[in-house]
């Protein structure tokens, strides 16, 4: 083949891959050339829309060299430079656990075995020629070294069997705040938790930038401070770490979301056994208390409840309970001025009467919608003490013989006292009136029962609060008398967090019934109603058990600023399914998945549609059992 010499081919070109088609140099200039219009285009049309970058980024940053100042925000970062010999497990909780504004950067190197043991293998044999020198000089042994070798020879054993992996470990804290005194606050208090836990950690200097990329989401470390270290304790350095509630006593409450564990506690093995409930409607608050009180009773608990919807009545029934349903037709009734007959302890009865005369003010002042004048108050006062001396209820008295007075010979007390005329019209309608059959006769409950049920649905809604008043009054003077291992639940709890007298009463009962071995149990859908109120936030201050199940968007930063929750905790209640939520006992807190078994959801559903489905069945077989009954013997 003849080959055609260089000249020839000047002035020839071949053609040019194009997009995998074969052009001309001039078409391969026209073509680059609309592409490049093209992307001219595209960019200045990007330059005028909105990203996400734009959404997201602050209006401006500088750095300074200890901290970086973005937006209206102060940042700094805080980067660990040793650790101990030993670290525990969670260490690293109590700083995620402050109530700050963090972000954390870890990072992992892993270093080829190999590597270390070599490395290993001569510090082995530089610490045991120290070791030995000190021996053949007759100088005492160093602890320090034969430490510093027990640990190097146990850490080449776990290198060579695959039991260790060896990192560098890089580990950076950036926090948040809206001043340079709150900065310098936040970082004081991180540093006095590394340095309580014997960990050496720095401020960044000259470095502010690096240390906040660092800790961002993008995975770049650009501060590189590592430390040699081997996985046991990179494992312990880890955030995730959840609350164990397992005990050896106590009930079971449900499931530990985070590691599938079981929550089984003693609510009395607390600083109190009062307990709060939070949750909004159908989010399974009812459900949760009706399973505690089923698994209570079982062991030996004594449980009291006050119901405002009927949604007890089938667990009543279930488990042998007594059903107590109080309304203006009732004939079960509670005579307010009944007093307790304290066993086992030195209680004067001039002390009784007292506490008697003050509760019973309380709820004179509901019956009257809170309107009492001074001269009133006192004017009733004297009349109530005139209406107990009246039955020989006076200091000195055997309170274990006498007969207790009913509302109407407190009226009649009152119209025999010079300006009380306006409060005997005004309490005539509770003696005389409608609502004479509440409060006015003398008490016919029987509450020798494991399992007692107040109902107060067939009350009107203003007298549900005095109704309430009244049978929380009577279950604390039983309480009084007789010291038992009880729970009381007071379910809708926000009706007394309206009124101030009795929301004060709830509280004082909260506050002392722990000497008494009871705990008080508070369920409320209406968080709003309860939190705002002194007492209602008392009341929960008062509670060592705490559960939060879902909430409502108008009440979660209320519950968020009350029981000091993370961002995380606030989405897991916005976000939780039926019988989901956070379970607080004492200092530690857990997130909750409520579980029963079959048998147990039988009892204690408030489906309306399942209950049907039980009640229909229950009526099919008691008409299988009556037809059996009548059919010819075969």
């Amino acid at each position: 083949m003849a080959f055609q010499p260089f000249k020839a081919l000047r002035g020839k070109r071949a053609p040019i891959d194009v997009g995998g088609t074969l052009v001309t140099d001039t078409e391969a200039k026209k073509k680059i050339a609309v592409e490049r219009e093209a992307l001219e285009e595209e960019r200045v049309y990007r330059r005028g829309t909105v990203s996400i970058k734009d959404l997201i980024a602050p209006a401006a940053m500088k750095v300074e060299p200890s901290h970086v100042l973005l937006g209206d925000m102060y940042v700094r970062t805080i980067f660990v430079v040793t650790y101990p010999r030993y670290v525990s497990v969670g260490w690293f909780t109590p700083i995620l656990n402050l109530n700050l504004m963090l972000d954390v950067g870890m990072f992992f190197y892993p270093v080829k075995a190999h590597i270390i043991l070599k490395q290993l293998k001569n510090k082995v044999g530089t610490i045991e020629a120290q070791i030995l020198s000190d021996a053949e000089k007759g100088a005492p042994r160093d602890p320090l070294r034969e430490t510093a070798l027990r640990d190097i020879e146990k850490l080449r054993d776990d290198l060579t069997q695959g039991i260790e992996h060896f990192f560098q470990y890089a580990l950076y804290v950036t926090m948040y705040a809206k001043s340079k005194e709150e900065l310098d606050r936040y970082t004081q208090d991180v540093e006095n938790i590394f340095g309580g836990k014997l960990i050496y950690s720095k401020k960044v200097f000259y470095q502010a930038e690096q240390g906040f990329n660092s800790t961002l989401p993008l995975g770049n470390d650009e501060l590189q401070i590592t430390f040699n270290m081997n996985s046991s304790p990179i494992a312990s350095s880890f955030p995730f770490t959840s609350a164990d509630l397992t005990s050896d006593n106590g009930i079971l409450y449900g499931i530990n979301r985070h590691n599938n564990s079981l929550i089984l506690f003693d609510r009395f093995s607390l600083q109190n056994a009062n307990a709060v409930v939070f949750a909004t409607s159908g989010a399974g608050k009812s459900y949760a208390v009706k399973l505690e009180v089923l698994r209570s009773l079982m062991l030996g608990t004594d449980v009291l409840i006050i119901d405002p919807e009927m949604e007890y009545k089938h667990l009543s029934d279930a488990v042998g309970g007594a059903y107590i349903n109080i309304s203006l037709a009732s004939d079960s009734k509670i005579n307010p001025f009944e007093l307790p007959r304290p066993v086992g302890e030195q209680v004067s009865v001039e002390d009784i009467i007292r506490s008697a005369v003050i509760t019973l003010k309380g709820l004179i002042r509901l019956m009257l919608g809170g309107k009492i004048t001074t001269a009133e108050d006192s004017i009733i006062d004297r009349a109530l003490l005139e209406t107990y001396a009246k039955k020989d209820i006076v200091p000195g008295a055997d309170l274990s013989r006498v007969e207790p007075p009913i509302f109407q010979d407190f009226q009649e007390v009152l119209q025999g006292m010079e300006g009380a005329g306006d409060l005997v019209e005004r309490l005539k309608k509770y003696t005389e009136g409608t609502f004479a059959g509440l409060i006015n006769s003398p008490t016919t409950v029987d509450i020798r029962n494991s399992l007692v049920i107040f109902s107060v649905r067939d009350l009107e809604d203003e007298l549900r609060p005095m109704a309430i008043y009244t049978i929380v009054n009577f279950i604390w003077n039983v309480v009084r008398s007789e010291r038992k291992r009880r729970i009381l639940v007071i379910d809708e709890a926000w009706w007394l967090m309206q009124h101030e007298d009795s929301a004060k009463f709830i509280f004082a009962l909260v506050k002392r019934c722990r000497k008494y071995y009871l705990g008080v149990t508070t369920i409320t859908q209406d968080v709003n109603d309860f939190l705002t109120s002194p007492y209602g936030q008392a009341i929960v201050t008062n509670s060592s058990l705490q559960m939060l199940l879902k909430q409502s968007p108008a009440s979660i930063e209320l519950i968020a600023k009350t029981f000091l929750l993370t961002q995380g905790e606030k989405y897991l209640l916005l976000e939780s399914g039926v019988g989901e939520g956070i379970f607080f006992a004492g200092q530690k807190h857990a997130a909750i998945k409520i579980v029963a078994s079959y048998a147990e959801d039988q009892v204690i559903t408030s489906d309306p549609r399942q209950l049907l489905e039980i009640e229909q069945a229950k009526k099919e077989f008691q008409q299988q059992s009556a037809a059996a009954e009548g059919a010819p013997a075969v």
